[in-house]
């Protein structure tokens, strides 16, 4: 809880709350595995808090299969002057958020039950977050339409981010991203540190020349390749 208090701060009662209801309504509905309740704070709560990091101040801010609210409503608690959108097409799990928002009084929050690929023409948000959604592949397909030029999927990822970097260039070519980049986040507050996969969307125009042609394979620098827009 000592690491909880840094990286809460004044916060760290309200999530206190979120935490509570996890262990309690979250595994009952089926949203959090039993096994998690014990560990919540660690593998869940910090592990997504920590991604705060990487995001800018007063962000526009959507989460693709928000599910019980991971990283969603840890960061709309972490940084109330984020706004956030939770997007989550399974009505048990929008009924649950809808329940944490109210309970947390989280004034930047909305939860929107839908699909991401249904909404591409309401969002042009700032950042994009996901976790335990999909292979990234899948995942930039819904998410860089929903992003501004210059807006940022930030998908937590494990031990294969590297290879579904790999494995999604040619989707992420297709859309004509800028950079995309293998960012860890949270040191010395989480072990294993929070990696992150970082996706800057080009401009819509990049996106549609992209799609008629094939692009060199960016150059590696260090762990995070970049291309020019």
């Amino acid at each position: 809880m000592g690491i909880a208090r840094e990286v809460f701060g004044e916060t760290l009662p309200v999530a206190e709350r979120y935490a509570a209801f996890l262990a309690d309504a979250g595994v009952e509905r089926g949203l959090i595995g039993p096994r998690e309740a014990d560990r919540l704070w660690e593998r869940h709560l910090i592990n997504c808090a920590v991604v705060a990091e990487a995001i800018p101040a007063d962000a526009q801010v959507v989460d693709i299969g928000s599910g019980a609210g991971l990283p969603g409503v840890v960061l709309a608690i972490v940084r109330p002057d984020l706004r956030i959108t939770l997007l989550e097409p399974l009505l048990r799990r929008t009924t649950f958020l809808d329940e944490c928002v109210e309970m947390l009084d989280l004034r930047n929050v909305e939860v929107r039950r839908a699909r991401a690929e249904d909404v591409t023409k309401e969002f042009s948000v700032d950042v994009a977050t996901a976790r335990a959604v999909a292979p990234l592949e899948r995942l930039a397909k819904w998410a860089l339409p929903l992003l501004r030029p210059g807006g940022e999927l930030l998908a937590l990822k494990g031990e294969r981010a590297a290879a579904e970097l790999d494995e999604a260039e040619p989707v992420l070519q297709r859309f004509g991203v800028r950079e995309t980049e293998l960012l860890q986040v949270g040191r010395g507050m989480v072990d294993p540190p929070t990696t992150l996969v970082r996706v800057v969307a080009g401009r819509p125009a990049d996106r549609s020349a992209a799609a008629g042609r094939r692009q060199s394979a960016p150059r590696r620098a260090g762990r995070s390749r970049k291309r020019s827009s």
